[in-house]
Order: structure tokens, then C-alpha cells, then sequence
């Protein structure tokens, strides 16, 4: 007796059953946290929202797979295989020779955290940071995911990025953008677009810190002077077109930075 051949209907219905399971695995991988270290079945099945027996199935192949590990104690961690294919991501954007070495002149030039941000969909992923020995510092996450409607680099990835904001043609125009609390109400932060060789934007360079720090006027000015000179420096390293930066570091003034003025424009 033959096996009957699949029909079209029943090949639909596999494929949608393997799509279901790599959602399901991924949202696994989704519901750590930045702060979280190690988490228990029990946690892992409350924020999926799925049965514990099908969390075990599924931590069970993505520890296969070297995606999750099981810690001595019970509780499950992430594994090393999300930081090789962190590292390949990094590389993929082919920036991290320019970028690394000018966010650690920025971050000593001005004592706070210095980033690369590039935009996904409606993300901003921090693919590269530098933070000063200080104590008190704004604290960056490689690989995090941030709201990319908040920040100061987030305003200059959605600034340079189609379609055009009208509400964000100030940032277009002067070249950079600030935040005062946006994302997290004790951090400020200033930032500026990098460029490559046909002009396509690469991404947005920053610094953040304690808003009590930042907030001046005068510092501001100061700290965004330095962000715009690293992204020039960086999009010169990369071919890009740098004319506009020169234009906007002679048209600002310390004025520009009075916070409540500088939240409303940038």
C-alpha cells in the first residue's frame, strides 16, 4: 500500500506548523531581558504565555543549538551561539574599524558614554559603545533594542531615513539632535548621522549621561561639538560627504542648548 502524496493543503499546513515553532522558540529567546542573567521555567512560560511542556520541548532544541544553556540550578540562560551571530552582525555593516576607535577618543574627550546606533524597522540597536571609568555613567547595552522614536539618536536615525518627517527638519537642518529625558528621565544625550560613500546614512553617533550633567547649556554645546567632529571624522574615514557638518558647528551657539528650547526643536 502507497503513502498518500501530500496536497498542496497539508504542505501549507507544515510549513505554517514550522513557522509557529520558530515563533514560538523566538519569542523564548525575546523574553530575556537586558538585566536578566538566568530565568526559571516558570518565568520563561509566564512572559511567553505558553505551556510549560511546550517551553521544555523548545529550550530543549534551542540548547541543542547552543541558543540557551540550563544552569546547574534549574534556571535557563542564554548561550553562546546569539554572540557569534552578534559579532557577524557587527561585522556586517563593515563600520566597526572607523567607528570603535573614534567612540573611545569621543567617550575620553567628554567623560560620558559613547555609541553607534543603527535603525531596525522601528528599533534602535546600540551595535557599538565605549563608557568612561566614571562612576556615575549612562549605561548602554550592545544589541539592546530601544524605541527609535526616543533619544537623540533615534531623532537622527528617523531624521535621515525616508520617508521625511516634517516635524524633524530641524534635525535635517543643523545636523544633530538632543534628548532630555526621553528614554530615561535621569539621562541626556546628543547626537549626530554618519554617512557613507554614496551619501546613504550609516547610522547615528552619541554620547549620553546623567541629564544633572549634561543638562547645561554650556556643556551641552560643548559635548556636541565633539559628537559632530567624531561623526564628520567618521564619515570622512568612510568616503562620505562631510561639508554639512563644518556648517552646522559654525552656526551653533551655546543658546541652542537651553533645554527646554533644544527638547522642542530637536
Amino acid at each position: 500500500m502507497t503513502e498518500p502524496k501530500p496536497t498542496a493543503q497539508t504542505a501549507d499546513n507544515a510549513e505554517s506548523s514550522g513557522v509557529a515553532v520558530l515563533d514560538r522558540a523566538f519569542s523564548l529567546l525575546a523574553a530575556f531581558g537586558a538585566t536578566d542573567a538566568a530565568l526559571t521555567l516558570t518565568e520563561l512560560s509566564k512572559r511567553t504565555g505558553l505551556y510549560k511542556s511546550t517551553v521544555l520541548r523548545l529550550l530543549s532544541a534551542l540548547e541543542h543549538g547552543g541558543f540557551i544553556r540550563k544552569l546547574a540550578d534549574g534556571q535557563y540562560a542564554i548561550g553562546p551561539q546569539p554572540l557569534r551571530l552578534a559579532s557577524i552582525y557587527q561585522r556586517s555593516f563593515q563600520v566597526g574599524h572607523v567607528i570603535e576607535p573614534i567612540l573611545k577618543q569621543l567617550s575620553v574627550a567628554t567623560g560620558e558614554t559613547a555609541s553607534f546606533y543603527v535603525r531596525h524597522e522601528d528599533k534602535r540597536i546600540a551595535l557599538f559603545r565605549v563608557e568612561p571609568s566614571r562612576a556615575v555613567r549612562a549605561s548602554v547595552q550592545i544589541g539592546q533594542e530601544y524605541a527609535v522614536a526616543q533619544g537623540a539618536s533615534g531623532k537622527v536615525l528617523l531624521a535621515f531615513s525616508l520617508p521625511a518627517r516634517p516635524e524633524l527638519q530641524a534635525v535635517r537642518e543643523q545636523y544633530w539632535a538632543v534628548s532630555y529625558g526621553e528614554r530615561d528621565p535621569e539621562t541626556a544625550s546628543v547626537a549626530a548621522p554618519v554617512f557613507g560613500v554614496t551619501g546613504e546614512l550609516q547610522g547615528a553617533l552619541a554620547i549620553s549621561g546623567p541629564r544633572a550633567r549634561l543638562a547645561p547649556s554650556e556643556t551641552m554645546y560643548e559635548a556636541c561639538r565633539h559628537v559632530l567632529e567624531a561623526a564628520r571624522e567618521a564619515t570622512m574615514a568612510l568616503g562620505g560627504p562631510a561639508i554639512h557638518y563644518a556648517q552646522s558647528l559654525e552656526r551653533m551657539t551655546a543658546e541652542s542648548f537651553d533645554a527646554p528650547t533644544a527638547a522642542l526643536v530637536s
